[in-house]
């Protein structure tokens, strides 16, 4: 059996609401995999940390701010990061369609901790290793 998948988890704005991605990096726990708990740090900073902690994931928390999210997955794209990416929180269906286009799998609130979970698995092929 190969090592968990690696989830780095960080917050893209500066809102104090904490709860969600902590439930979530729970949820993921109990689903087999490493979770990196970032908090709230810049594009480059989750570029750095997604290269250095070599993570097989991306969950990022969205405060709202689609553009952040936007700056982020275009640092990670020029830093060469290929690494899939999802994000939760307060996403209107406008930032869904945007983030989904730019093939972000998205879980707005009140999405299912299991969908969450087997996203994750799907993304990181975490079923083959398993199964």
């Amino acid at each position: 059996m190969g090592a968990a998948p690696r989830v780095l988890l960080a917050k893209t704005s500066l809102d104090g609401h904490w709860r969600g991605i902590n439930v979530v990096a729970r949820a993921l726990r109990d689903g087999g995999f490493e979770v990196i708990l970032a908090g709230m740090i810049t594009a480059d900073a989750i570029s750095r940390v997604a290269a250095d902690e070599d993570v097989d994931l991306i969950g990022l928390n969205v405060g709202g701010r689609v553009e952040v999210v936007g700056r982020i997955l275009d640092t990670l794209d020029a830093a060469g990061v290929d690494t899939p990416v999802f994000a939760g929180g307060t996403l209107p269906h406008y930032a869904v369609e945007y983030l989904e286009g730019r093939g972000v799998a998205c879980f707005p609130p009140g999405s299912a901790l299991e969908d969450i979970v087997a996203c994750a698995r799907r993304l990181t092929d975490a079923d083959k290793e398993q199964g």
